[in-house]
């Protein structure tokens, strides 16, 4: 099957861009209006890849997708840092005064709420997705309504951008994730030196403390970790850690010693760290 690649939004989406930076300007893509189409494109065939935001320097981790990757065992293959410029978007022609609504993805105004504060007399709507708000917009002509979008959205669908970099935070990025269903590393084991895991522990005192001292013993960085709760056994919690290593050897040391002392351990993705 030729390369395909599912992403959240459509073409002029931040996941378009990040697609088109790690496989290629002209990487052919499946616009997924939602995390869980996403999926269901990977799972089903109609795409052979999947780019998925995983966490805001902003808003934070996006919790379902860790669940999603789990659920439906996705491997992790690699990750992408993207940086992230808002720009507020409409028909030519308006100003920031003719602007009543504002729809975008929820992240992306949780990521621009110190701009709206200075403008009140507008209203925030959550949509799916940022550049399909733009393509709307254009399609149907629409005034006094704006998209917040990254400004490849505003070339594609023909809008003007009324403001730009209107993110919260100047240094707003997003990690994404490249997803597929396949076992086998795109890189040697050479390369290999960042890993996302999951694991659960026991409800025993200091059992998730001499988890992470078995990391640090091993010589792994410890560069994220979020727990999730385990629906099925309340209080329970599992683990969703991301760690860096030097050497490939002392991350199977601590692999072997984790199987023996976790509930559960599961391999979500080894891959090269983009920040190394």
């Amino acid at each position: 099957m030729k390369q395909k690649v599912a992403i959240q939004g459509v073409k002029g989406s931040y996941h378009h861009g990040v697609a088109q930076s790690y496989f290629g300007a002209n990487v052919v893509v499946d616009e997924c209006l939602s995390f869980r189409e996403l999926v269901s494109s990977l799972e089903n065939k109609r795409s052979t890849d999947a780019v998925m935001a995983i966490e805001n320097s902003i808003a934070g981790s996006i919790l379902p997708n860790y669940a999603y990757i789990d659920e439906h065992n996705l491997k992790i293959q690699g990750e992408y840092y993207q940086p992230i410029h808002h720009c507020l978007m409409a028909l030519e022609g308006q100003k920031i005064g003719d602007i009543k609504e504002v729809y975008s993805h929820p992240m992306a105004l949780l990521q621009c709420k110190d701009f709206f504060k200075k403008h009140t007399h507008i209203k925030l709507v959550e949509d799916a997705d940022t550049a399909e708000v733009a393509k709307r917009i254009n399609n149907h002509k629409i005034k006094n309504v704006a998209a917040i979008a990254g400004k490849i959205a505003a070339d594609i669908y023909d809008l003007e951008i009324v403001a730009a970099n209107i993110q919260t935070n100047q240094t707003n990025s997003t990690r994404f994730f490249i997803l597929n269903t396949e076992e086998e590393k795109n890189i040697e084991k050479k390369e290999i030196n960042k890993a996302s895991l999951k694991f659960v522990t026991d409800h025993n005192r200091g059992s998730l403390a001499t988890v992470l001292n078995v990391m640090s013993d091993c010589k792994l960085n410890l560069t994220k970790i979020q727990s999730m709760p385990v629906i099925d056994d309340p209080w329970k919690y599992s683990f969703f850690v991301d760690v860096t290593f030097e050497e490939y050897k002392e991350y199977q040391k601590a692999l072997s010693i984790l199987e023996i002392m976790a509930l559960q351990l599961k391999v979500l993705g080894e891959y090269k760290n983009q920040k190394s």
